[in-house]
């Protein structure tokens, strides 16, 4: 009986070692999100791919926004809406993934990505921290794509993630089709897309295929905290 106790302790010593050591590799970005409630998408749905845009220079700034940010997160109930949005695309596709580019955003990220637009007319695809931010500071937005599952290659989509133009409007494929900017199969890989978020809960934003937003901008006002 003692033994079995001082295995007990032990084990749960080596627990409580292992978890700080954990801890310890986080940066404090990262610890951050996790003290405001945010979760690491990866941990509710581990076949969820994440490939932050912002973690690298080649997005629409030119730079690296995210110095110590390497791991989505968002809120909770965004996720859980995540990973009802992935099972539903392998029951339809099993040889495919979703694939994160962005989700939970710092609205000091957010002011830097907003200097870059302001005052051109590019000014429109990102939220300006003055007016609040957008839902990507309350941890509620997503972007992202289809990739095959095998190899992380992402689908057609007619344009990358982040593309600033009419191309990337959801709401101007059926004539974008028509005018031979945009292929039937992009707008088909579109189309699942938007089918598997959804019917997840997510909201499509018209001027960007790749944003979801899981709630409205006022409901988020009400009812979540926005990300410091």
């Amino acid at each position: 009986m003692q033994r079995k106790r001082a295995l007990k302790c032990l084990w749960l010593v080596l627990m409580a070692i292992w978890s700080l050591s954990i801890q310890a590799q986080k940066s404090p970005t990262e610890l951050s999100m996790e003290r405001q409630g945010l979760v690491d998408i990866q941990k509710v749905d581990s076949s969820i791919r994440v490939s932050l845009m912002y973690g690298r220079a080649d997005n629409f700034t030119g730079q690296v926004l995210y110095t110590d940010l390497h791991t989505a997160y968002l809120h909770p109930e965004a996720a859980q809406a995540l990973r009802k949005a992935q099972s539903l695309l392998q029951r339809l596709r099993p040889d495919l993934s979703l694939i994160v580019f962005d989700a939970a955003r710092p609205m000091s990220v957010q002011q830097k990505m907003y200097n870059v637009v302001a005052g051109t007319p590019k000014n429109i695809y990102v939220s300006n921290p003055r007016n609040g931010g957008g839902l990507h500071n309350y941890g509620l937005a997503v972007d992202i794509s289809i990739c095959q599952k095998a190899t992380g290659d992402t689908l057609q989509m007619g344009t990358l993630v982040d593309h600033m133009s009419p191309l990337s409007h959801t709401d101007k494929e059926a004539t974008l089709r028509q005018q031979g900017k945009l292929s039937s199969k992009a707008i088909e890989n579109r189309q699942l897309l938007r089918r598997v978020m959804r019917e997840a809960g997510f909201r499509q934003l018209p001027s960007e295929w790749w944003h979801y937003n899981l709630r409205s901008r006022a409901e988020a006002r009400q009812r979540y905290r926005l990300i410091k």
